[in-house]
């Protein structure tokens, strides 16, 4: 098994290994029609080659006799910490069961770590039983679910989280000052932008009422449009496509 950083000559297959595996652990939830969607929006040949030349991309392939059969893409972020965001984990239903899965995330660890990432985030529709399996077998802990659109439907994600050094993370609420308000910026949850990352805002400190997104450049007025897109009016970072975004689909 050669277990190695993407390419430009992976592009075409690291779309048939998606659609083949998004269509095998969500089939059942979702329709081809969205699933197809997904793929063409997500793994966009052109965006596709566009992460693999972005140096906060790590795209790690698993081949087997030339034949590409998995791979796992992330995104390093910087808050109070460097993040790995692991957006997906694919491997072709072929090849399920060989631990091929478990040797991707290994190799994504190792990289990761060089890099001097200090936690690990992952998410994964609550339907996908194989998926949560996988983070709760391999040293990961769930930190939470919210409930997400796809199409015209409400499902719940289960998000997910690893320390490598558990003393690196700070898990209590920013508390900040806006106007005459007392608000909490949770800084582990995140959405990723262009520029850095959008920081949820809560008004209490139990996050019950939320206050708003803040943006890693330090700005709260972050303002979002009627698609829930995020923008920043201090250093013009924007919100990028999600792995569900309604809005990309």
């Amino acid at each position: 098994m050669d277990i190695r950083q993407a390419t430009a000559d992976d592009v075409a297959e690291i779309r048939r290994v998606a659609r083949a595996s998004l269509a095998e652990s969500y089939g059942h939830a979702l329709d081809h029609d969205l699933i197809e969607s997904v793929v063409e929006r997500w793994y966009d040949a052109d965006d596709l080659a566009s992460d693999l030349d972005d140096p906060d991309t790590y795209f790690v392939v698993a081949a087997d006799d030339g034949e590409l059969v998995g791979f796992v893409q992330s995104y390093v972020v910087s808050r109070r910490e460097v993040i790995g965001e692991i957006d997906w984990l694919h491997v072709d239903p072929a090849h399920r069961g060989r631990g091929i899965g478990t040797d991707l995330l290994q190799a994504l660890e190792a990289k990761l770590l060089e890099r001097g990432v200090e936690r690990l985030e992952g998410s994964v529709l609550v339907a996908n039983e194989m998926g949560t399996d996988f983070y709760d077998d391999h040293g990961f802990t769930a930190a939470g679910e919210r409930t997400i659109t796809i199409g015209d439907r409400e499902f719940d994600e289960r998000v997910y989280v690893m320390f490598p050094d558990p003393g690196a993370y700070d898990a209590d609420l920013e508390e900040r000052t806006v106007g005459d308000r007392t608000v909490y910026v949770a800084h582990d949850e995140t959405v990723r932008g262009a520029n850095g990352v959008f920081h949820a805002v809560y008004l209490d400190a139990d996050r019950e009422e939320r206050y708003g997104w803040a943006c890693s450049c330090g700005n709260v007025g972050v303002v979002m449009d009627t698609m829930e897109r995020l923008e920043c009016g201090e250093c013009g970072n924007r919100s990028k496509a999600t792995r569900w975004d309604a809005a990309y689909l």
